[in-house]
């Protein structure tokens, strides 16, 4: 294919050094990018992937705000830039409620909670105006157009999770020229299951984003993007207490517009299709129809090799 896309990696415990190892794999093997989720200390992974990569960028995708000060966030984002010789992105997001929930973290408005917190990293920046020393650029997590506009704004990128295929042209026309002409960083979080079996691995993209879903914010994104009648009938089955029902509410339109899944072939056109929407950095989530998180990349490898 004529570009490659990004590949997510988490530091799931257990696996950290088997992952470690394919973030190098992902290097020789051309991906665009290796882009780390909250889950199992994306921190530490991309220390680790620093290490043992030379050229590839890589990145948070994304480190919740409420999980640390934005000082003692500032240094390690500086370090791992200046580390890295400047390929480091510090992708960070307000997370979700059931994250709050667990964390017993105080939260304000999503907006002015980033905006505030961007404003004290910058404060904090150990070397500012340092190219490559101290902050690295810094993308949001976005999803609805008042934070993308906020992201434009403030930073130097933005990335979408489960973002709509066809929704994302839109989005991206709302991004300043000047901004994306000077690099700005647009990337979208995509769940990819790699089979034969078409209908297992709807099944697998389905259960990742049961829990999607079932967040509000999220419905009234798909509901703007075109699935209010999937999102509205979501909503009345977990009103019911009836969450089994949920995945036959998950429509095919829908799963083929937030995710990837199928051949390598049909994984490799959908993510051409990405491409053409405007999304600079399709960042593929793997995941298995036939087993963990090791199977999934050894099956993204192949198909893109």
């Amino acid at each position: 294919m004529s570009q490659m896309p990004a590949i997510s990696l988490a530091a799931v415990p257990g696996r950290r050094q088997p992952v470690v190892e394919a973030a190098a794999e992902a290097e020789r093997r051309g991906f665009t990018g290796i882009f780390c989720p909250s889950l199992g200390d994306a921190l530490g992974l991309c220390l680790s992937i620093a290490h043992v990569t030379s050229t590839i960028p890589f990145g948070t995708s994304v480190q919740p705000i409420y999980l640390q000060h934005a000082a003692q966030l500032a240094g390690q984002a500086s370090y791992l830039n200046e580390i890295s010789s400047g390929r480091f992105y510090l992708g960070i997001g307000v997370s979700h409620g059931p994250v709050h929930e667990r964390l017993g973290a105080t939260v304000g408005r999503p907006l002015s909670d980033i905006r505030a917190y961007v404003e004290a990293l910058r404060r904090a920046d150990p070397a500012p105006g340092k190219a490559g020393i101290g902050l690295p650029p810094i993308v949001l997590a976005t999803l609805r157009d008042k934070m993308l506009d906020l992201a434009s704004t403030v930073a130097e990128g933005a990335v979408w999770a489960n973002a709509s295929l066809n929704d994302m042209p839109r989005s991206v026309a709302r991004i300043p020229a000047e901004k994306k002409a000077a690099g700005y960083f647009i990337g979208n979080m995509i769940p990819t299951v790699i089979d034969e079996d078409r209908e297992a691995a709807a099944n697998r993209n389905r259960a990742t984003l049961a829990g999607y879903v079932a967040l509000p914010n999220y419905r009234n994104y798909w509901k703007q993007a075109g699935y209010e009648e999937e999102m509205t009938a979501i909503e009345a089955a977990l009103e019911a207490g009836d969450r089994a029902k949920v995945p036959q509410l998950m429509s095919d339109r829908w799963l083929s517009s937030c995710t990837l899944y199928g051949t390598a072939s049909t994984v490799r056109e959908g993510v051409e299709r990405w491409f053409d929407a405007g999304v600079t950095t399709p960042i593929l989530v793997p995941s298995s129809a036939k087993g963990n998180q090791l199977l999934a990349i050894k099956e993204m490898f192949e198909a893109f090799s």
